[in-house]
């Protein structure tokens, strides 16, 4: 089938989801306390979800081995194993796609690992979420990282702007891109979470670096910048891709809202499908 392509959709298995919400006692107290999205934290078996993507006319989702550290304790947050995504990939290689996370601070042998997931696992890009680890997206740390997906072909979705644990936003701030754009002009960055509050700042990266797009996760379409909805549905027609994060935004409702913002016909294409199937290279 062809249909919606979501470029971050956390691990939505039971086990994911207590893995990375309910044993994570900074996640849970943001997203379930602080915004009342603890109704969302519901797990569920890889059937039942790919029923309910194909009820909604989804594709493919993205499923990242998240790689999430506490910045002020001295332990990871989420730390999933590459070998339970495959899983998912090997059992569902049409609908669910592996995304490598990245721990900077294993180095070269991190850098392996990432290589062992394509090769082996079939993955198809590596996941950055920086801020636990204390490191701005161009500090040296990455630098391996970024050359390897050169080397392998695959993207990379990074979480940027604000992060909404106890964690340094300024890691994730768009600008920081503009280095890794312009020493990598071969390696397709996808900023993720729109950037906020620096989404003006992502969008002129975007239209900067042809190398360079925005994924629209972690925020409900209702709540989108103007200037977001107005890049994505002009200039920046193939420029910026649908994710959610689920289950923080759960996707009936994100594509819901996405009809209500009255997009070009083209723009929704390539908000929902084309600029992820360009980037992933879903067909070739």
């Amino acid at each position: 089938m062809k249909g919606a392509i979501d470029v971050w959709c956390n691990p939505f298995t039971p086990s994911g989801i207590k893995h990375l919400f309910l044993d994570n006692e900074e996640v849970y107290f943001m997203m379930g306390i602080q915004w009342g999205r603890a109704g969302n934290m519901k797990g569920y078996e890889p059937r039942e979800f790919l029923a309910m993507m194909d009820r909604l006319g989804i594709e493919k989702v993205c499923v990242p081995a998240l790689k999430q550290a506490f910045y002020r304790k001295n332990k990871m947050g989420a730390d999933f194993s590459y070998e339970e995504i495959a899983e998912l990939v090997r059992a569902y290689p049409d609908r669910i796609v592996g995304l490598a996370g990245i721990n900077p601070f294993e180095r070269m042998e991190g850098v392996r690992k990432l290589e062992h997931a394509v090769r082996v696992y079939g993955f198809r890009g590596a996941h950055i979420h920086p801020y636990g680890f204390g490191l701005p997206l161009n500090a040296a740390e990455w630098y391996p990282f970024y050359a390897k997906c050169v080397e392998l072909d695959i993207p990379i979705v990074i979480q940027t702007g604000h992060s909404a644990e106890f964690m340094p936003s300024a890691c994730g701030r768009p600008i920081l891109l503009d280095d890794v754009a312009l020493y990598f002009p071969e390696l397709r960055l996808v900023a993720a979470h729109t950037g906020w509050p620096w989404v003006e700042e992502l969008i002129a990266l975007a239209w900067k670096h042809p190398n360079v797009y925005i994924a629209v996760s972690g925020h409900a379409p209702k709540y989108w910048d103007k200037s977001l909805v107005h890049f994505l549905n002009s200039r920046g027609i193939g420029k910026v891709m649908w994710g959610t994060d689920y289950p923080l935004i759960l996707h009936e409702e994100s594509l819901t809202q996405i009809e209500q913002l009255g997009l070009k016909p083209e723009a929704k294409r390539a908000l929902l499908r084309e600029t992820a199937v360009k980037v992933f290279k879903f067909e070739e």
